[in-house]
């Protein structure tokens, strides 16, 4: 690669990496692009060299906030390296992931923006959401239709308890959502093993 194909990959990264943090801060609208720009030392005009349009920045910081979750996701392996559910539920549900919205999943700090959002950024979490349905369930250990039932619903209840423990701010209670979601899920959990037996 050249040094100028070189220069471009390595600001359009910068850009990206930006734009992940800030629409994880400031939503989908939070982005202006020419303070983006300005945020990595580029000039406006460089912005179209990079992307399409501002709709297509959205979906691809979007799709580089939720692959940066995922890599913080490898926070859920447990004390023997696997992962498990108890392991994604206790890293997931936990306070420092709720107080910290900008490094963390962005499901939960986007998913009502991108519902109403245009099909190619809905199309960019929906990709995710399967994934993530995907790991719970291989975190499981099983496949099948009950297996695929627990994945969603854990992931949902993840994702309401999230949200809602951040509405919650210094609330007390905002920290027994958390738990008491963990709680349920692991019992579910827990079933679901009891019926393998």
């Amino acid at each position: 690669m050249g040094h100028s194909k070189a220069e471009k990959a390595q600001s359009r990264e910068r850009i990206l990496a930006a734009a992940a943090t800030k629409i994880r801060e400031s939503g989908l609208d939070g982005i202006s692009v020419g303070d983006l720009m300005k945020s990595v030392n580029l000039t406006h005009g460089g912005f179209y060299g990079h992307f399409e349009s501002r709709a297509h920045l959205i979906a691809a910081a979007l799709e580089q906030a939720l692959a940066d979750g995922e890599k913080a996701s490898a926070a859920y392996a447990g004390k023997n390296g696997s992962i498990t559910v108890k392991s994604i539920v206790n890293s997931y549900l936990s306070p420092a992931h709720r107080d910290h919205p900008s490094s963390g999943c962005a499901i939960p700090t986007l998913a009502g923006e991108v519902s109403r959002a245009d099909p190619e950024v809905r199309a960019v979490m929906a990709q995710q959401l399967v994934k993530s349905f995907d790991a719970m369930g291989e975190a499981l250990g099983e496949s099948g239709q009950d297996t695929e039932q627990f994945a969603v619903s854990a992931w949902s209840m993840m994702v309401g308890a999230m949200m809602i423990s951040r509405i919650l701010g210094d609330d007390p209670l905002a920290d027994r959502v958390l738990a008491l979601t963990r709680k349920s899920i692991l019992e579910l959990a827990a079933l679901h093993d009891g019926h393998k037996n």
